[in-house]
């Protein structure tokens, strides 16, 4: 499972209600990928092409192709106006 470091960002709010979320993110099998320079330039180049204003949603596109990935997420229409051709799993 690869989880976008922004991705991260976006559900982490710390304490002990986040238990299971920390278990997961640290699993053997779970990469979180980095936000690099390149990459945070690359999402805010697909937000400006796509007309949209979320770079993490971009970033989240951007792992899925690199990785020939499909996403499991509850922003479908969001991600399908960056790339209709993503593959997503409604959660």
């Amino acid at each position: 499972m690869i989880v976008p470091a922004g991705v991260v960002g976006q559900a982490w709010r710390g304490g002990g209600r986040q238990a299971r979320l920390a278990r997961l993110l640290s699993a053997r099998d779970v990469l979180v990928e980095p936000l690099t320079d390149a990459g945070a330039r690359a999402a805010g180049v697909l937000c400006g092409t796509a007309g949209t204003t979320d770079v993490i949603d971009a970033t989240v596109v951007l792992t899925a192709r690199r990785f020939h990935a499909t996403v499991i997420s509850s922003d479908r229409d969001d991600l399908e106006v960056l790339d209709p051709t993503l593959r997503v799993v409604d959660c």
